[in-house]
């Protein structure tokens, strides 16, 4: 005997009947975003709609406007005719249960889009499994909108603004921090943008060899550090994770890359290395090296972390590598508009930071003065538009040989980390200590470790 699906047709009727009596039934109904696809009945539905209709233009909501609107519509005997939109309002007593009845009525009809999504998946898989991964994402989003769309938003008082505001001011104040994000650990960075933000797209711009990886790396490393619990989801486009971990052990053991990779290690680095592997095998970093990802993929992958053990920051190297579409032919830079647009979605919809390097063009090598700038992102388009935070790199010994020889003889040298657009805040250039042979990052304490921008 088959199932009936979920449905409470007392509770519209009598939901319907408070309307017809009691004006303030209606305004509720509204205000809690129930809407006509919300009733299993179908002539219930359609007395809803008339009745959302007259709400909406003003009107006043009664037996008699109720049955001239259905009358004028030709929908008098769909809907039970004079004889039920009287039995609905007889039986009303008083408007106090109208939220109950729409709670119910509402659950009724998302426990009915369960039952109907669950199906289309299920078809959708019989059907069409050639594309895993889109099949996945489509399930996962469909399950997911249900869940975000079950009540409407709703405005928030200016009592309740300055309510929450003044609780994240309290906060900070007994913190004695200025870091409202997750903190870098990179001293001067943190003070500027006052860490990482949740939701927030942040871009990390070089020209190639200028260091990207690396300064991406160390940040990962360090929101896996200092901002636990929670993962750092890295999706490594370019280069395998074996490399990457490579690179991190390098730069927590500052022991040179080429040791490690020769694994010509004296008796002070093995212990080194050993302590360092051990560290970072604790921390929360998880590493996807697909090198021909697409953006759903990413959106599947960092939902079921977040969902597994929390999710605070996701890096991914390269915004310009990733597979686009392919709906739009053979416009790139369209293409890397939209995925573009979809990271920041991304961060919107997980609340948590979402770094995306980026080539630079290169004008920049074309020019005397090598420092970027912002109209020298690479198939811009729409990335300086969506971007929070665009972060551009410049190491002097790169370019200028005195610079480099004194690179050489110390070991370190400066990197500049221009923070070329900051949304919420001032921009200027910080700078830090950067080790190129393990490619390490330092804090450099002196007064001269930002420069505001002009």
């Amino acid at each position: 005997m088959p199932r009936q699906l979920p449905s409470a047709p007392e509770a519209e009727a009598s939901l319907l009947g408070t309307m017809l009596v009691y004006p303030a039934s209606t305004r509720i109904a509204m205000e809690e975003g129930l809407n006509e696809d919300d009733f299993f009945v179908e002539a219930n539905r359609k007395i809803f709609r008339v009745a959302s209709d007259l709400y909406n233009s003003g009107q006043q909501i009664d037996l008699t406007t109720v049955y001239t609107r259905l009358n004028d519509l030709n929908l008098l005997n769909e809907t039970g005719g004079i004889e039920y939109l009287t039995k609905l309002s007889d039986a009303s007593v008083t408007s106090y249960n109208t939220k109950s009845y729409v709670e119910l009525i509402r659950d009724k009809a998302i426990a009915r889009k369960m039952i109907e999504t669950a199906e289309k998946i299920a078809e959708d898989g019989f059907e069409n499994s050639s594309d895993i991964d889109a099949y996945l994402d489509d399930a996962e989003k469909s399950v997911l909108d249900i869940s975000r769309n079950r009540k409407t938003a709703e405005f928030r008082t200016p009592q309740d603004v300055m309510r929450a505001v003044m609780e994240r001011v309290q906060m900070m104040s007994e913190n004695k921090s200025d870091i409202t994000g997750y903190k870098t650990g990179f001293v001067a960075l943190d003070h500027r943008l006052h860490g990482f933000q949740k939701g927030d797209l942040v871009i990390l711009a070089a020209r190639p060899a200028m260091g990207k990886t690396a300064v991406a790396l160390n940040l990962a490393m360090n929101v896996a550090t200092y901002n636990q619990p929670g993962a750092v989801a890295i999706f490594s486009l370019e280069m395998p994770a074996e490399q990457l971990g490579m690179r991190l052990l390098s730069a927590r053991s500052h022991v040179p890359g080429d040791n490690i990779k020769t694994g010509r290690l004296s008796n002070d680095e093995w212990n080194a290395v050993n302590e360092a592997a051990a560290d970072l095998g604790k921390l929360p970093v998880y590493i996807d090296d697909t090198s021909m990802i697409k953006i759903p993929e990413i959106f599947s992958k960092c939902r079921r972390l977040q969902a597994e053990h929390g999710l605070n920051l996701v890096l991914i190297d390269y915004i310009q590598l990733i597979t686009g579409s392919g709906k739009r032919g053979d416009n790139r830079q369209q293409e890397v508009s939209d995925i573009s647009r979809s990271l920041k979605a991304l961060a919107r919809e997980l609340s948590v930071p979402v770094i995306a390097l980026s080539q630079l063009s290169r004008t920049v090598e074309q020019r005397e003065d090598k420092h970027p700038m912002l109209s020298d992102l690479r198939e811009s388009g729409a990335i300086e538009q969506d971007a929070d935070i665009v972060l551009m790199l410049y190491r002097e010994a790169y370019y200028k040989d005195e610079a480099k020889e004194a690179a050489q003889e110390s070991g370190s040298e400066k990197l500049e980390i221009n923070i070329a657009k900051h949304r919420n805040g001032s921009t200027g250039r910080v700078i830090v200590a950067f080790e190129g042979a393990t490619n390490a990052l330092y804090n450099i304490q002196n007064d001269n470790d930002f420069i505001p921008n002009e």
